[in-house]
């Protein structure tokens, strides 16, 4: 790209600045089969070599009919200097030999986070300083490529400073979808010497940019949650006396520093006591909330009656995520658990710097069950699961959908032995009555509130402050 403004440009399966349709996510430029054929492939000539090229069949042809030998060697020579521009450029690569070029890409913030501003920096540079580098420099045109899920609905812009040993771009992106999406490779766009041909190319690698769901800030503090909290500890708060303090590491609560023993110790101290009443949560996601993953032989989301849209399932993730990132900000122990067959349970995150960035990279894969067999065992393992590891003070809080017989009379089983929260969310009618084998909203709330659980209902698509204050007035 020349210029101080420049566009990215459109490539098969991305999206660029003014490029708002949808496109097909991973997909990129194949170059791994006979690296060298593709090369020349991508080779065509400009307007130039084309006139040159004719030019030079017309003078051969003409020539050798008119039995002029040296005009058939002047069109010879037009055509075979096409022929080597064409040939030297399909040969040569930019990431090789005297002249090689790297790329350098830096996404601030990483990961990103879903429909928030990420700057990119892109940088071109010459591997070693040498006029070749620098030659390849100046006719090169760039194109950046990115997933329609990180340019968003208005595309991207970019700025371009070109310098003699390097070029740099920069853009903004703004994800419009949790995930993992492709970035790059970047494409170059250069011609010969001559102007005779033109030739694209890949260069550098695709970097995975991970995208993290919205979250929202919720409160926690609620009546409920207190009075356990007082119960499992007994009323009683230890004095600075009992404390048991501890060296502080980097993801500790500052409130709990303790800044008398850190004076005499001359280093960080945390009090440890203090950890002690704060109550583990568990927040669990069905993932039958979510859209079913691509479809691998066509490459698209299914959009049949009864499959959640992503609208629906972006919101459920983003509602776990809020609920397991609140209670970790307020002291709590905190885990996000989807329902799967994973064979290892999930360990719980402490601290809110590093806990958060554990809770939401979790997110970043999720997506929904390829069937009603699949949902229904991943719900039957994970629930089995959490009771074979659970704690006695742990809370539980559950973001559910509809559920076969078996499966609801499992997690109706966990509210015997602990305490337990769950936010139903209910299907719209019509995909009730499709999914027949699935017992109603109102039978799940009634089975779990009948084994002790406390329940609230929302219809899809709630934002999850809204859906937690539903939950939240439930259980006050």
């Amino acid at each position: 790209m020349t210029g101080d403004d420049a566009a990215v440009r459109p490539n098969p399966g991305r999206a660029e600045a003014g490029a708002t349709g949808p496109t097909s996510p991973g997909a990129a430029p194949r170059d791994d089969a006979h690296p060298a054929m593709r090369r020349l492939t991508r080779v065509r000539p400009t307007r130039r070599g084309t006139a040159l090229l004719v030019a030079g069949l017309v003078l051969a042809a003409l020539g050798a009919f008119l039995e002029l030998p040296d005009v058939v060697g002047l069109g010879a020579a037009a055509v075979l200097a096409v022929l080597l521009a064409w040939a030297l450029m399909g040969t040569q690569r930019l990431d090789a030999g005297r002249g090689a070029l790297v790329v350098t890409r830096e996404l601030t913030p990483n990961p990103v986070v879903r429909d928030q501003i990420a700057s990119v920096r892109l940088v071109v540079g010459a591997r070693a300083r040498t006029g070749a580098a620098y030659e390849r420099l100046a006719r090169l045109k760039l194109s950046e490529q990115a997933a329609h899920e990180l340019a968003g609905p208005h595309g991207i812009r970019a700025r371009v400073t070109a310098h003699p040993d390097r070029i740099a771009v920069s853009y903004a992106l703004t994800p419009s979808r949790r995930g993992r999406w492709p970035l790059g490779p970047l494409l170059t766009t250069r011609t010969d010497a001559f102007g005779l041909v033109r030739t694209t190319q890949p260069l550098g690698v695709a970097t995975k940019v991970a995208v993290w769901p919205r979250t929202v800030e919720l409160p926690t503090r609620t009546r409920v949650l207190g009075e356990v909290d007082r119960a499992a500890t007994g009323a009683r708060f230890a004095s600075t006396d009992d404390s048991v303090l501890r060296e502080y590491v980097p993801g500790d609560d500052p409130r709990r520093v303790h800044w008398a023993g850190s004076a005499r110790q001359g280093r960080l101290m945390v009090r440890a006591d203090e950890s002690a009443g704060v109550r583990p949560v568990t927040v669990l996601l069905d993932r039958s909330l979510l859209p079913p993953p691509l479809d691998p032989r066509t490459g698209v989301w299914p959009s049949s009656r009864g499959v959640r849209t992503h609208a629906e399932g972006e919101l459920a993730v983003e509602l776990a995520a809020s609920i397991a990132v609140s209670f970790l900000e307020a002291g709590h122990p905190a885990r996000l658990v989807p329902t799967g067959t994973g064979p290892a349970p999930v360990p719980f995150a402490a601290g809110a710097r590093t806990g958060r960035a554990t809770i939401l990279d979790s997110t970043v894969d999720l997506h929904g069950h390829r069937g009603a067999a699949d949902a229904e065992r991943a719900v039957l393992e994970t629930v089995r699961a959490l009771r074979a590891n659970r704690s006695q003070d742990e809370v539980l809080v559950a973001v559910l959908g509809s559920q076969p017989g078996a499966a609801l009379r499992e997690i109706a089983e966990l509210g015997v032995e602990g305490t337990c929260w769950a936010l139903v969310v209910a299907a719209p009618e019509a995909r009730t009555r499709d999914a027949a084998a699935l017992t109603g909203a109102e039978t799940v709330v009634g089975d779990l509130r009948a084994a002790g659980w406390r329940v609230a209902t929302c219809p899809p698509g709630t934002p999850p402050d809204r859906a937690w204050a539903l939950l939240a007035e439930g259980i006050a």
